[in-house]
């Protein structure tokens, strides 16, 4: 399947990691394309290692593997906030993952979309068109999804340089010290868990500012700022200074604090998202109320 685009705002960057950035692949599937004579610039076979210039066009030929299917389905509680030609920006609930998956059932982002007749870009793998950004099953509030390649392009470089604000909300246990501060740790995936992420000096590069909104009874409500788009960054950088997100069973948190709340998942929602619009470079800014599961745990902290 091949895919093919303009490299414009990753320029410098190796053949392979900006194909993988642009078309959200795997490093290890660009890899075995370029193997397979599959990574071209300009129509020119080329290895990974090329480094990327303005005006280039760059093709994949994307190996044959099995991917997992887009099923349109219209999913409950998702909220379409705004939408145009380009882009669509939606409410995220909680349970729902961005894109369709292998053994993944529940709902999607995609399929939502699609079936509510607003067709996400078709560029990237067929089972995430559009994606430029995701938010965990787990997480809920805003996420942006492109509908044109333009708006793709655009949103895809605003993302990798740090031009899209994203703000979180995350209700944490205890009482961080200090009430604000930046955590620089690099995220690569755990060696014990396939599903896992973890603090690791081979990792990514990863980077998280927060501050304290107010403190409750045994937790802690934080605004979250990310430099970087790490998966499960907020959540790895809140237990690694030993405060996990309240609920967040698979990083720490405890079980019982999550029973006694009735909370099924972790307390972590995207609040606002800000960004120049792809066409008109006007800018752009979403915010989200907190859904009915965080706000009553909330209150319950407060009341306690």
């Amino acid at each position: 399947m091949p895919l093919a685009i303009g490299p414009e705002g990753l320029e410098g960057l190796r053949a392979d990691v900006g194909a993988a950035r642009l078309f959200g692949l795997a490093r290890s599937v660009v890899e075995q394309a370029a193997e397979q004579g599959g990574l071209r610039l300009d129509g020119r076979e080329v290895r990974k290692s090329v480094r990327l210039a303005t005006g280039m066009m760059l093709e994949v030929d994307v190996p044959e593997q099995r991917v997992a299917q887009v099923r349109p389905r219209l999913v409950e509680g998702m909220r379409v906030v705004y939408d145009d030609a380009d882009l669509v920006v939606v409410d995220k609930p909680a349970g729902i993952a961005a894109h369709p998956s292998l053994g993944w059932e529940g709902g999607s982002v995609v399929e939502h979309l699609v079936a509510a007749g607003f067709e996400p870009c078709p560029v990237g793998p067929p089972e995430r068109p559009g994606i430029v950004s995701r938010l965990d099953v787990g997480t809920s509030g805003l996420m942006v999804v492109a509908r044109s390649e333009l708006a793709f392009v655009g949103l895809k470089r605003a993302f990798t340089n740090h031009e899209v604000d994203k703000v979180y909300h995350a209700l944490v246990q205890g009482y961080p010290d200090p009430m604000s501060g930046t955590i620089d740790a690099p995220i690569g995936h755990a060696r014990t868990d396939e599903w896992k992420m973890a603090v690791d000096a081979t990792g990514r590069p990863a980077v998280t500012h927060y501050g304290v909104i107010e403190a409750v009874v045994r937790a802690t409500l934080l605004r979250v700022l990310l430099e970087t788009g790490r998966t499960h960054q907020i959540r790895v950088h809140m237990a690694a200074i030993h405060h996990p997100c309240v609920g967040d069973l698979l990083y720490g948190a405890d079980p019982r604090l999550a029973e006694e709340l009735g909370l099924r998942r972790q307390w972590l929602h995207a609040v606002q998202l800000g960004f120049e619009h792809p066409r008109s470079g006007e800018p752009m800014v979403f915010t989200s109320q907190y859904p009915a599961d965080l706000a009553a745990s909330l209150d319950a902290l407060r009341i306690d």
